[in-house]
């Protein structure tokens, strides 16, 4: 081999991790339960070695409060918002999958709230398309979050 450093995905030897035409498989803002199972299945990719998925579920308590419920709504802009990230997120990392559901309406604690996986050809830069996902999305898609506490009180979130 040459002493010449060829990018792997650059390299005619190693045609499964160059980019994919497109490779956002699945972009939700739904009403129903999410599936952990359906969003990873959509990133499966035979060329990836790494995928990373992140769960976020409705917690019990926040800022020291105990939380009784909890709704999500979604301006009607919503999914164009969460392609318009996803697309951001699959230009400026070696993805080869990318998927994200987000959950709205009213929620138990427990339930799944988001569900985002993004598969590369290495773990590395897995980790950090699907973290940037994920908080991009929390940042700059419009879903908002209205909690209600034990002590009868309540809070908008990303409001």
């Amino acid at each position: 081999m040459s002493g010449t450093n060829h990018h792997p995905s650059t390299r005619p030897d190693h045609p499964g991790e160059q980019g994919v035409a497109d490779p956002i498989r699945l972009l939700a803002v739904r009403d129903t339960p999410l599936s952990v199972d359906e969003v990873f299945a959509a990133v499966g990719d035979a060329a990836s070695g790494g995928t990373a998925l992140f769960v976020g579920t409705v917690r019990s308590h926040d800022g020291g409060s105990d939380v009784d419920g909890l709704g999500y709504s979604a301006h009607p802009s919503a999914e164009a918002e969460l392609r318009r990230v996803a697309e951001k997120v699959a230009a400026d990392f070696p993805v080869r999958a990318l998927a994200a559901v987000h959950r709205v309406g009213d929620l138990a604690i427990g339930d799944l709230a988001v569900v985002v996986a993004v598969s590369c050809a290495h773990r590395a830069e897995a980790f950090e398309a699907c973290r940037r996902l994920i908080d991009d999305l929390k940042h700059e898609v419009p879903i908002w979050k209205h909690q209600t506490f034990s002590d009868g009180t309540e809070e908008w979130v990303g409001a």
